[in-house]
């Protein structure tokens, strides 16, 4: 059983609107998949829900006229991983969404609930933060546009205008960010599955006519802080650069994503990283460091990978790799 107030069923976006004028007290409820639990918690106890799951015109992924990618907010995680439009331009997100939870989850939570419980560790936050995706509010006055890193104010927290009637309608992701742009997006957990990432890290990457430079960079980090957040000083030092693993090497990414590692330490605790063993380190925030900087390397090469897969490493230096298979021998017991 639930402990709810009352519960009002809106058929239109305007109908909602209005609900959330008379009821400005309401929780939004869609798929259900957090609001539902933290009721059953007691955290919202005897509230009155506003029920917007069968506004349709939410629904679905469509380009629009200036080809932007249209997203609605009611649209679930199954349907973004598996739209045809997603995985033709924006396949990272349909990736990303596709490690929340478990299938009954992913069928049912939407990507407007994900982005409106304003939680940092939401696998669709760092990806959207990457894509500088856009929010759209609908309210009584009309439309609202919000650049993503915007709607987040605070943990837990996002700026919707519950005096105004708002809900959020749709995140659009614009053309000038996905075109000839490819992305890749990896979370660290205690487990492979049925996890809350411990933190994530996205990256997409537009490369110049001849794959040769970086014409331009974007990373996101979802729990790096209290809410999802970009890097612009490593995604300034890498734009124009050329694309060799030497630009994208510990030392680079130290000095610019300003992670200071602390030497690797024995293994204490396992934990799993695309499925090998990390590294336990003495305290929380050293870990986080540690798997932030570890993320980034990961991504750019996977992400280079996809760009340029007749280049190991993408032009990867003797002493680079030397290196390299040194960190991952020590960071995996010996197997690089």
């Amino acid at each position: 059983m639930y402990d709810m107030k009352a519960l009002y069923e809106a058929y239109s976006v305007e109908e909602a609107v209005k609900l959330r004028l008379e009821h400005p007290e309401a929780q939004i409820i869609a798929g259900g998949t957090d609001v539902l639990v933290q009721m059953r918690e007691g955290r919202r106890a005897g509230k009155e829900l506003i029920s917007i799951q069968k506004i349709d015109s939410m629904r679905g992924v469509c380009m629009e006229e200036n080809e932007n990618i249209r997203i609605g907010s009611l649209t679930t995680f199954s349907h973004i991983t598996h739209n045809p439009i997603i995985i033709e331009k924006i396949n990272v997100l349909g990736e990303a969404v596709d490690m929340v939870g478990g299938p009954q989850i992913r069928n049912a939570g939407t990507i407007g609930g994900n982005t409106c419980n304003g939680v940092t560790s939401a696998d669709s936050a760092s990806t959207l933060h990457a894509w500088e995706a856009i929010v759209e509010l609908t309210g009584v006055n009309g439309k609202r546009y919000l650049p993503i890193k915007d709607f987040y104010i605070k943990a837990g927290t996002v700026d919707i205008n519950v005096a105004e009637g708002e809900i959020q309608t749709a995140i659009l992701i614009p053309k000038a960010s996905w075109e000839n742009t490819k992305g890749f997006y990896i979370k660290y957990g205690m487990r492979n599955a049925m996890e809350i990432a411990t933190t994530g890290c996205s990256v997409n990457v537009r490369l110049s006519a001849d794959k040769k430079t970086f014409d331009r960079v974007r990373i996101g980090y979802g729990v790096a802080g209290p809410v999802p957040m970009r890097a612009p000083t490593a995604e300034a030092f890498l734009t124009g650069k050329p694309v060799t693993m030497v630009n994208l090497d510990s030392d680079a990414i130290e000095r610019t994503v300003t992670i200071t590692p602390t030497k690797v330490k024995k293994l204490l605790v396992p934990h799993v990283l695309n499925g090998q063993l990390a590294i336990e380190l003495p305290s929380i925030a050293e870990k986080k460091a540690y798997i932030a900087k570890q993320l980034t390397e990961e991504t750019w090469e996977s992400e280079l990978r996809l760009e340029c897969p007749h280049k190991h490493y993408v032009n990867m230096t003797p002493a680079v790799a030397e290196c390299r298979s040194k960190m991952y021998a020590e960071l995996h017991g010996g197997k690089v």
